[in-house]
């Protein structure tokens, strides 16, 4: 029987930082599944700052939610209903129709994943497409060499924590990140092993990177933009090179926001500065997912969660954490 399901709406295109009203609950119904289609229950759902930019009507790598209709994203849940037999009901399975509690999928939008040695949800964290972006940019875009000094801004969230440890391995002898708070900075030398932490709330970034890395930097992996690309030109080493992942600190912005005023130092520095869209690249998870798994089963890859509960706080997550509110990866949990 058909069954009763919640969805998130997008409702109004936010101007500046988002708010609740730009989204509404909606109750549904989803259909059995059809020949070659299966029914899924959401039990994990992801939010990403991308989501945020799809969130504007504009032309971007990825189409904008379109108004009144569910988002997508992430999840990983449980087939409910098949109606094809390479994905059994009871099988977990990834996704992007995120943002509701039920899911119709044809069968190929479901990827059915290996819950044996992993959690579920890690598939939305450490081995899905937040790993797989910090593995991309520290080996395609930026590649780490033995004994380089690497920096990583957003240090504390689902792509920064991830890539600080995925440095380490890749041969990296000294990691520095930064993060917002006493809290967090403790963390990332606590729980991620970072040898040094930059407050970025207490100013002078330039100041505390020189001090963290008094050699300076070979590799910056930038999550922020604005302020911390400009003190990482700053400190970049000849030859250095600079993954542009993200700029959260301008995703809210309603004018055009200027770029770093001291990026002629990269032609003297002679530096690589290289922008790049994590979906360009999956041929690379077949090699980084089993690695990846490798790496948490020994320890060597210490996953972190800020959980919310239930579709009805989704929006609220998602708001939480484009302020920062996460430790590591956030996620909403939609099932028991």
């Amino acid at each position: 029987m058909p069954v009763s399901s919640r969805e998130v709406h997008l409702v109004a295109r936010p101007v500046g930082e988002p708010k609740q009203s730009d989204f509404s609950l909606v109750e549904t119904t989803v259909a059995d599944p059809g020949p070659g289609q299966v029914q899924v229950r959401n039990d994990w759902m992801s939010v990403d700052p991308y989501m945020r930019g799809r969130m504007n009507d504009a032309k971007s790598y990825v189409p904008p939610f379109r108004l009144g209709e569910v988002m997508q994203g992430g999840a990983v849940g449980t087939v409910t209903a098949s109606g094809v037999d390479t994905v059994p009901v009871g099988s977990t399975v990834l996704h992007q129709a995120g943002w509701r509690e039920y899911a119709l999928l044809d069968a190929h939008e479901a990827q059915v994943v290996d819950t044996s040695k992993v959690s579920a949800e890690s598939y939305l964290g450490a081995l899905g497409m937040p790993g797989l972006t910090a593995y991309v940019g520290l080996t395609r875009i930026a590649p780490v060499n033995e004994n380089d000094t690497v920096f990583i801004s957003g240090a504390a969230g689902a792509v920064g924590s991830t890539a600080g440890q995925i440095a380490r391995r890749l041969g990296a002898t000294r990691v520095v990140g930064s993060a917002g708070g006493p809290e967090k900075k403790r963390r990332l030398l606590e729980d991620f092993g970072f040898d040094a932490a930059i407050d970025y709330r207490e100013g002078d970034l330039e100041g505390q990177l020189a001090e963290a890395a008094p050699k300076g930097i070979d590799v910056y992996f930038d999550n922020v933009g604005g302020d911390h690309l400009r003190a990482a030109i700053a400190a970049m080493r000849p030859f250095g090179r600079i993954a542009m992942c993200g700029a959260i600190s301008a995703y809210n912005a309603t004018e055009p926001v200027p770029g770093p005023d001291n990026l002629f130092l990269a032609v003297g520095k002679r530096l690589s500065l290289r922008g790049f869209i994590v979906t360009d690249h999956g041929d690379i998870s077949r090699e980084y997912v089993p690695r990846a798994a490798a790496w948490v089963a020994s320890g060597d890859l210490h996953i972190e969660q800020t959980v919310v509960t239930g579709i009805e706080n989704a929006a609220g997550a998602f708001l939480d954490m484009m302020r920062g509110a996460n430790t590591g990866k956030m996620l909403v949990r939609l099932a028991p």
